[in-house]
């Protein structure tokens, strides 16, 4: 199976037709079948490695003040509680639990899921993001994870590689600040040509800025991970900006979509919900 970075970011594209949204459903029609759907999203952020293993994940709406119809969209995809073994298995001798009620399926999860996988009839499985271990542990941890490809499972990660909330600028809904750009720039290149040096990008000039928190930069680097095994090489799926200070680049290991014919634009933010408060 192929393998896939999202820059997921607000979570109004699960319900927009944009080129990202266009992107995302390309991949999910480029992909063969899987047999799961295992996401490394930024929104669950714990202080544990852990992964879902409940049969019907539910649908988590972790957000405020958006319209209701975001609010009443559901993602009912299965879940696959053997999958929870498994990964514990490869990743060995990492310590994986296995959270059979307090989770499901998160809006890192499901804004993309929505467009790329849109009948929701394929098994998902989430892993968090262990928020005491540092950037190594989680590209290591991604290198582990390769051998679920060979056995029909498409790894996905979603957060952003640039995600300052705080620096948004509602007014930008196509731009990037010039600091966004830079770090997203050196993200890139080493993606593209070095991905096992990505936990090195928190020595840029600009990561401070550009990764306030670690959380949306760190699924990242499960795909630097992966694509440091040498099963094909990341390639850039979508770029572009939202708010100054989101980057919206996705990446893709082992699979190439076509690009022609994507809309532009990313969607408004709500307007009486600071960026900083609305978890996007």
């Amino acid at each position: 199976m192929p393998a896939a970075f999202f820059g997921h970011g607000n979570p109004m594209n699960a319900l927009e037709v944009n080129r990202y949204t266009a992107a995302w459903r390309e991949f999910g029609r480029a992909v063969p079948r899987p047999r799961a759907i295992l996401v490394v999203s930024a929104h669950w952020y714990i202080g544990a490695t852990a992964v879902t293993a409940m049969p019907r994940p539910r649908t988590i709406h972790d957000f405020y003040g958006f319209p209701q119809q975001l609010f009443d969209l559901e993602y009912p995809a299965p879940g696959l509680p053997e999958l929870a073994e498994e990964i514990s298995d490869v990743v060995h001798p990492t310590w994986v639990g296995a959270d059979l009620d307090s989770w499901g399926i998160d809006h890192g999860t499901w804004s993309v899921l929505t467009h790329a996988f849109p009948d929701a009839d394929i098994p998902v499985v989430q892993l968090s993001i262990n928020a005491f271990k540092g950037l190594d542990y989680h590209l290591d941890l991604g290198a582990r994870l390769a051998p679920l490809r060979e056995r029909g499972v498409l790894i996905v990660a979603s957060g952003n590689v640039v995600h300052n909330l705080g620096g948004v600028d509602p007014r930008l809904t196509d731009e990037g600040f010039d600091w966004a750009r830079r770090f997203d720039d050196a993200a890139r290149e080493i993606m593209l040509d070095a991905p096992t040096d990505a936990a090195r990008l928190d020595g840029h000039r600009d990561y401070d800025l550009a990764v306030p928190t670690p959380d949306h930069f760190i699924p990242l680097l499960y795909l630097a991970g992966l694509a440091g095994t040498g099963d094909g090489r990341p390639e850039v799926l979508v770029d572009g900006y939202a708010y100054g200070s989101l980057s919206m680049t996705a990446y893709t290991v082992g699979l190439s979509c076509p690009t022609a014919g994507r809309p532009a634009g990313a969607p408004s933010l709500p307007a009486d919900v600071p960026a900083d408060s609305a978890n996007i």
